[in-house]
């Protein structure tokens, strides 16, 4: 409960009148004069629920606005006196708040009666309710559980529990000019004024970051200086013909990054590293270059896919490339024939077979290797701790690389992948012709079908992706199925139609990929399963039906499945959704294709939590620190811890004793160490 923390403040230290307050952030306090709730209807969608709630107090009116939230009209009642907060707007000549922030401040049913002559007078008694010339904290709460009783509950916790010694060393306290760990505690909750909410929040998210890059600290310090890794061979002669026989030349992001993990590979301790990259940056042959090192070095290697299509696409594409260099490698998947599969196991736990390509089938107990020395771990936000902890553990003290397309934010990176050394590709070795990105709604999707018109009679090929497999009673979105089905026999009639779902089984998946890579098939009606790995050239438009069912980087992976070659691409993006949230993501796609750039707006709009992922399953979660917000902050943490566990590994000095608690606490709750990159 203390580190509870309010998303928001209602400062009623600083309230202002309902005639003179002018559009913007403002807090205003009023009488219920009247509860209105009226229906919309809207042709052809639902129709909406519009409750409003008028305020007076003498001078003007307000009016809050609420849709399709019924429950307003019985919470409120004439006569109440309220605090509404939030963005004041004109609408229709009267002033408005959408949505805005509710504290009761009088509940006094003898004012029903109360007219606009009177509401500053009832405003005013409303003084003495103990809530006026304050500032409240307003704590997210949950069903049953309202914002006032939670407000008093977390009132006792400070006055109980928030008494506590200060555990940080005086030196960092005092350099980061940081507040004491009681009073922040307290002022996080209950400031006196808007500054100390601020010096409180600020300590605290400190302490939370400290924690968690200790942890990594600690942990990366355990990897490179107390394990023995394997010293691999930089230059040997498969990395030598690998770099002679490629039939184009890196770009300086992939000479930095490949020169980064050779480095890493040839040092005497286990390689911790991630590769970032957005779409179409040359992760995959980065990543050949350590294959070739690990096979120079008489090891083994193992590189990990999420699914079928793209463990399939690494023996298409450095296939070819590891058979020119007299490299063995083979390919494992949930749909690899069983006599096949046999073979392959045997001559990799003999060593013949030196790079092993694979989805999850790569981690079965009967997957053992000679001598695994590397593990790469491809979009690896799709796997969890367990299984990425399954693979390293096939290889003693293997170096590990783990890939992402999806671009990270730094701040997510620090925080998130602390213990891994980073390395990043911005540059596209085949900058292609350009995507252009449309939003429309689907009154008008007539637009986008002419486009896939045109785009099939000049002989390329389109994808349309579907939010659902199946329809579903719950959901309103566009399914697969039923879309392919409709549109086969409907508007493209005259074009060839199929459908592909995470749901098919591998081999019938596989089969669809290969004829739309053929060009067999015109038109492919798809779910998500073709965000990563799909690289089809003759591909030039995608249309997104629900497209505000998606985040920013779900949508910017699958914009990167076209314009990929010498053809420019198109996409169009189908919604009728109003959010505010949706259209801030449609804005930012129409405005830039720079995968970081749309990373960081990705986290400033859904925060951290989600993109941290499996990833941080075993690091305490953040509760009042802002990855979107606090860089300096997390640059200062980082800075701290490194430099705390290079001068003191076990934090042995006497001014460090409370933080060592805490953080061996944190790592025999969380068991970080076990944690495999």
């Amino acid at each position: 409960m203390l580190y509870h923390a309010p998303y928001r403040y209602l400062d009623l230290t600083n309230t202002s009148k309902l005639g003179p307050v002018q559009p913007g952030e403002a807090t205003v306090v009023g009488i219920v004069y009247e509860v209105n709730k009226r229906i919309a209807r809207r042709p052809g969608r639902k129709q909406l629920t519009i409750t409003e709630v008028t305020l007076v107090d003498g001078t003007g009116t307000l009016i809050g606005v609420w849709f399709n939230q019924p429950w307003v009209e019985k919470s409120y009642r004439k006569g109440q006196t309220l605090a509404f907060s939030g963005d004041i707007k004109y609408r229709s000549g009267l002033k408005q708040i959408i949505q805005p922030f509710v504290e009761k401040i009088v509940d006094d049913p003898d004012t029903e009666a109360a007219s606009e002559a009177g509401a500053a007078e009832c405003v005013q008694s409303s003084t003495d309710s103990g809530h006026m010339g304050k500032i409240l904290p307003v704590h997210s709460t949950t069903e049953g559980l309202s914002v006032g009783w939670l407000r008093r509950l977390i009132a006792a916790a400070v006055d109980d529990y928030a008494q506590v010694s200060e555990y940080l060393p005086a030196a960092i306290t005092k350099a980061r000019a940081l507040a004491p760990y009681s009073w922040a505690l307290h002022k996080l909750h209950f400031p006196a004024h808007l500054e100390e909410a601020h010096l409180a929040r600020r300590r605290l998210a400190y302490g939370e970051l400290l924690d968690l890059q200790l942890l990594m600290a600690r942990r990366r310090h355990r990897m490179t200086r107390e394990t023995a890794g394997h010293t691999h061979i930089a230059l040997g002669p498969k990395h030598q013909a690998l770099g002679e026989n490629l039939p184009f030349s890196l770009t300086k992001d992939q000479e930095q990054a490949v020169a980064e993990i050779l480095d890493d590979m040839a040092a005497p301790y286990p390689m911790q590293r991630l590769l970032l990259g957005d779409v179409g940056t040359g992760k995959t042959v980065v990543a050949a270059y350590a294959l070739a090192v690990a096979a120079d070095s008489e090891g083994q290697a193992a590189m990990m896919a999420p699914t079928e299509v793209l463990a399939q696409q690494y023996a298409k594409k450095l296939g070819p490339l590891f058979d020119d260099i007299n490299l063995k490698w083979g390919l494992l998947t949930g749909s690899t024939p069983k006599d096949e599969r046999a073979l392959l196991l045997e001559q990799l736990k003999l060593g013949e077979v030196q790079v092993l390509f694979g989805t999850h089938a790569l981690l079965e107990s009967d997957v053992q290797f000679k001598q695994m020395t590397l593990a790469i771990v491809d979009e690896q936000h799709r796997f969890g701790v367990q299984q990425r902890k399954t693979l390293h553990s096939k290889g003693e003290a293997a170096d590990v690389l783990v890939m992402s397309a999806t671009p990270i934010p730094r701040t997510l990176t620090l925080t998130a992948f602390g213990d891994l050394a980073a390395s990043y590709l911005r540059a596209r070795p085949i900058a292609g012709a350009g995507i252009t990105t449309k939003k429309i709604t689907f009154s008008k999707i007539a637009q986008a079908y002419d486009a896939v018109h045109a785009a099939v009679k000049t002989g390329h090929q389109a994808y349309i992706v579907c939010a659902l497999v199946d329809e579903s009673s719950k959901v309103e979105a566009q399914s697969a199925v039923q879309t392919m089905e409709e549109l086969a026999v409907g508007e493209f009639s005259n074009c060839k139609v199929e459908v592909l779902t995470g749901r098919m089984r591998p081999a019938e998946k596989a089969r669809i990929m290969e004829r739309f890579r053929a060009g067999e098939i015109d038109i492919l009606v798809s779910t998500t399963v073709i965000e990563v790995g799909v690289d089809v050239h003759n591909a030039t438009l995608m249309m997104v039906l629900d497209a505000d069912r998606y985040g920013l980087a779900q949508l910017h992976q699958l914009r990167g499945r076209v314009g990929r070659g010498q053809h420019s691409g198109e996409v169009w993006l189908v919604s009728d959704s109003f959010s505010e949230a949706a259209n801030e993501r449609f804005a930012a796609l129409l405005e830039t294709d720079d995968g970081f750039r749309l990373a960081e707006l990705d986290l400033e709009q859904r925060g951290a939590g989600e993109l941290l992922g499996n990833r941080q399953s075993g690091v305490a979660n953040l509760k009042v620190a802002d990855l979107a917000k606090d860089e300096d902050l997390i640059e200062a943490a980082r800075k701290d811890a490194f430099e705390l566990i290079a001068n003191d590994p076990q934090l042995q000095a006497d001014e460090l004793s409370l933080l060592k608690m805490r953080i061996e606490a944190l790592e025999g709750k969380f068991d970080t160490w076990k944690i495999a990159g």
